[in-house]
């Protein structure tokens, strides 16, 4: 298992350099002046000489990339165009992200597996097929058409639910309050994929012999699900979630944008329509940490949660 971590970050790290590299080159590749693109249209040549000296253009490519190492390995990323520090704003923005994607899988999660085994469980009968196909019919709207709607049937008509999600310095009960839109909109995106998981690996568990095995030996099916059916079938949905992760953290643009959600997707779309590349480049980064974690750690409690699978991680 340790080998197994190690090779991960390892690998990890590699695809955080390609990452960097890509970045770091992005503005020499991109058409026009970055400079004149940060500094506007109307600056004068004192002010896009210093924009350009800011951004580090005037150096050699393998100057630049030096920089965004000791950029990544310090954590200072420089300033935004109004003069925050850009790691200082990029945490603001993942505090954010991290509030709405942890209140969302606390809703999404349990509501998922519960749907997925209970339809399961009742395969081919009216509650499995309404399961199915409320999640499916729900899957194909985007999130932030989902928000659309959520906005007009939810967020006008009934005070309690705000139309901003954003609530800077409100209690924790205010900030829930605000979210909740953007959650439901994200529970009803994800709850039929996942149910669906859920669903086929509860169902390959039950046809296992050693559930036919638990079940007659007289167990009862609470114990029986707890013992047997959910550390197996719950894998796929685990798989699945990790997977998943970085999308929520870096993937909701649409979404954060129709409540006025100031979170990593969002940041990451701002810089790339103000090519404040400092700001890209540690937003990017960020994003692809958390899924590069989210992902490893996935792998790993699906190894704990599955012998065999674990018995192959420590060979490999």
């Amino acid at each position: 298992m340790l080998r197994f971590i190690i090779r991960r970050l390892l690998l990890s790290l590699v695809t955080l350099a390609i990452l960097l590299l890509i970045i770091t080159a992005l503005p020499n590749l991109a058409p026009g002046d970055p400079a004149r693109k940060v500094a506007g249209g109307t600056a004068s040549p004192e002010r896009l000489a210093q924009v350009t000296e800011d951004l580090g253009l005037n150096d050699s490519i393998i100057t630049q990339i030096g920089d965004s190492v000791t950029s990544v390995a310090t954590l200072d990323f420089g300033t935004t165009a109004d003069g925050r520090p850009v790691t200082d704003v990029v945490r603001t923005s993942l505090w954010n992200s991290f509030k709405l994607v942890t209140l969302s899988l606390l809703v999404i999660v349990p509501l998922s597996i519960l749907g997925g085994m209970v339809a399961a469980y009742k395969k081919d009968t009216w509650i499995d097929r309404t399961i199915v196909n409320v999640g499916l019919a729900f899957s194909a709207i985007p999130d932030f058409v989902a928000g659309v709607f959520l906005l007009a049937f939810l967020g006008v008509p009934f005070e309690f639910f705000k139309v901003q999600a954003n609530a800077p310095g409100a209690g924790p009960l205010t900030q829930i309050q605000h979210l909740l839109l953007p959650v439901i909109a994200v529970l009803a995106v994800y709850f039929g994929y996942l149910a669906r998981i859920t669903r086929a690996g509860t169902i390959n568990a039950l046809d296992a012999d050693y559930t036919r095995t638990a079940f007659m030996r007289g167990l009862s099916t609470r114990d029986v699900f707890k013992s047997h059916v959910a550390r197996n079938a719950l894998q796929p949905t685990v798989a699945v979630l990790g997977t998943q992760l970085g999308y929520l953290f870096g993937g909701m643009v649409a979404l954060e944008q129709v409540f006025t959600y100031p979170g990593v997707g969002k940041l990451i779309i701002d810089a790339v329509n103000g090519a404040e590349y400092p700001l890209l480049r540690a937003g990017v980064l960020a994003v692809a940490v958390i899924y590069m974690l989210a992902t490893l750690t996935a792998d790993v409690v699906i190894a704990y949660m599955n012998p065999r699978a674990r018995l192959s991680v420590g060979d490999s």
